[in-house]
């Protein structure tokens, strides 16, 4: 993962503009309604979009992540809808200093930027002591169909006049891992020059019974995962994994 992510962070919205976020609240909500699990932490919160939906249904949020620079465009967002919600910055491996949570939720494939498979087993055994007895945590992982052959196929391009993109991939050092390599060119609204920078990402997934087995030996009394978007079971080419958890 790049060490900053501030000119990232900027463009990073425009980037997810198709990601169903409200499906995310919607699967959320299904299973812990905000009327009996208040207090949610969003791990890996980015710039906020989805803290600032949780809070519009109701639930009392924090958000948390790694970069200070995705933070500064969530504040930006929660001003923008004058709504203050603490956020913290902090590896989701080192989280502390939250108890008596009754939702934790993972999303969009941050966990997958852990390539350690103890740093994700250590950001689960946190966030089992994070939760009230009965709390649920919800997290989504790239299967491993999507990190070995999907993801393969690079190279992938945008291009929507205002940002340009090339992202080339390939195999990282670790089984099932995969080394991002983006140059974008983002337009300058006052010069109507582009500005050229580089990302380098990597992601590592693990299988659906190895995530089940640390969710379970952690103590997690019920796991559940789903694919897609919809809660059905996953396939051989499901591209995205949902768990949940409950303590």
């Amino acid at each position: 993962m790049t060490s900053s992510y501030e000119r990232f962070a900027a463009v990073y919205d425009e980037l997810m503009q198709d990601v169903p976020y409200d499906q995310y609240v919607n699967w959320v909500k299904s299973h812990a309604p905000s009327e009996q699990y208040p207090n949610l932490l969003d791990v890996g919160c980015g710039t906020g979009t989805l803290s600032l939906l949780f809070h519009q249904q109701g639930y009392t949020v924090s958000g948390v992540d790694l970069s200070e620079d995705m933070l500064a465009v969530a504040n930006e967002r929660l001003q923008a809808a004058n709504v203050v919600l603490p956020l913290y910055a902090m590896s989701m491996d080192e989280l502390e200093g939250f108890s008596d949570i009754d939702v934790v939720t993972i999303p969009i494939d941050s966990i997958n930027y852990l390539p350690d498979s103890k740093m994700v087993v250590e950001t689960l055994k946190r966030i089992y002591s994070s939760l009230r007895e009965g709390g649920q945590l919800f997290f989504d992982v790239h299967s491993l169909f999507k990190m070995d052959v999907i993801f393969m196929e690079s190279p992938f391009t945008y291009d929507d006049g205002e940002i340009t993109y090339i992202w080339y991939t390939e195999h990282g050092e670790f089984e099932h891992s995969v080394y991002h390599q983006m140059t974008f060119f983002v337009k300058d609204e006052k010069t109507g020059l582009f500005e050229r920078f580089d990302e380098e990402h990597l992601q590592r997934s693990f299988s659906i019974d190895t995530y089940v087995k640390w969710l379970t030996e952690i103590g997690f009394s019920k796991v559940v995962v789903t694919a897609d978007w919809i809660e059905q079971s996953p396939t051989i080419e499901s591209e995205r994994i949902f768990i949940r958890a409950v303590k």
